[in-house]
């Protein structure tokens, strides 16, 4: 008698979920974002959110709930209702803060479900047109030959810039002085100014700079050449075997959130991802359209986060 009650009960449960999932969406549809606006992470959601209106009939709300590095946001959608209706913009942050932060809220790996990436965008390596270097390879030899000497820039004590950097020293085996700002702009300035020698930056905000002469690109962090600069070589190509360092943005649900759900979640933002606007939009922001499943984007969240918690273990990085 028992295990019929036992299947009655699994039988309503699967057919809830059906029918949650083939009404879905029945109303409008929150994005939280733990960045101010205007920042790229901002940029790239806000070019979607059109594309995934349409897609979902249903309005998309874009949400900036920015401080504590992205958790203040993650926070937020971590502990809303798995229903497919409060969904988060995700960065690198998803797979750095559990290593950088203690006594985190929530588990960046166990409260999340991922839905799919939206782009991705490398960093650029660059120096002060001063230092007397023209390559990676000699910027790794002067390092050793002048140990703590030279000043790098980033956008803060563990952001995805810093994490690029410490990567770096890691892999080659150099030392360089960190010199956090509050944000890439500050740092980028001191840069052009000379205060410091050299910085990875995201590629958009680089890009005029090194086009006017004013700094000097060694490498791009991506797998392969960027469009914007195909002059440049990448970080593998310049010597450093398997460096990758790229930002990125995609989508994630509270976990829980039904598969169907997440299925059609996916498939609105890949119809988003091919309109012509956001292509053209992302490609004058330096960024590349990715398109993924939801099991790819779950893998690639998984390898990142063991591959940042060796780094920041092995740079003793803590969140300030």
């Amino acid at each position: 008698m028992k295990w019929r009650l036992y299947a009655l009960v699994f039988c309503l449960a699967v057919c809830n979920v059906s029918v949650a999932a083939d009404s879905y969406p029945d109303r409008p549809i929150r994005v939280l974002l733990g960045f101010p606006a205007g920042g790229g992470a901002d940029m790239v959601l806000r070019a979607i959110a059109p594309g995934l209106a349409e897609a979902l009939g249903q309005p998309v709300i874009v949400e900036n709930r920015p401080g504590a590095g992205g958790n203040l946001a993650m926070d937020a959608v971590a502990k809303a209702p798995p229903d497919g209706y409060t969904l988060l913009m995700a960065a690198p942050g998803l797979v750095t803060n559990n290593s950088l932060y203690e006594n985190l809220s929530f588990d960046p790996a166990k409260d999340f479900a991922a839905i799919g990436m939206a782009s991705t965008v490398p960093n650029v390596l660059l120096i002060h047109p001063s230092l007397p270097v023209d390559s990676v390879a000699e910027l790794v030899d002067y390092a050793k030959r002048h140990p703590g000497e030279l000043n790098y820039a980033s956008s803060g004590v563990g952001t995805s810039i810093h994490l690029a950097t410490a990567l770096f020293e890691r892999d080659t085996g150099v030392r360089m002085t960190h010199v956090p700002y509050r944000g890439g702009p500050q740092a980028m300035s001191d840069l052009i100014g000379g205060q410091v020698q050299a910085m990875f930056a995201v590629l958009p905000l680089a890009l005029p700079h090194i086009k006017a002469g004013r700094l000097r690109a060694l490498a791009v962090t991506s797998q392969t050449r960027s469009p914007s600069l195909p002059q440049v070589p990448t970080m593998i190509e310049a010597g450093v075997k398997g460096y990758t360092a790229t930002t990125w943005n995609g989508l994630v649900a509270p976990a829980g959130t039904p598969e169907p759900v997440i299925r059609k979640l996916n498939a609105a933002l890949h119809s988003a991802l091919d309109r012509p606007d956001v292509r053209a939009t992302f490609a004058a922001m330096g960024q590349e359209v990715v398109k993924d499943t939801p099991e790819e984007f779950a893998d690639m969240l998984k390898a990142e986060t063991a591959k940042w918690e060796a780094v920041i273990q092995a740079a003793g990085i803590k969140a300030e």
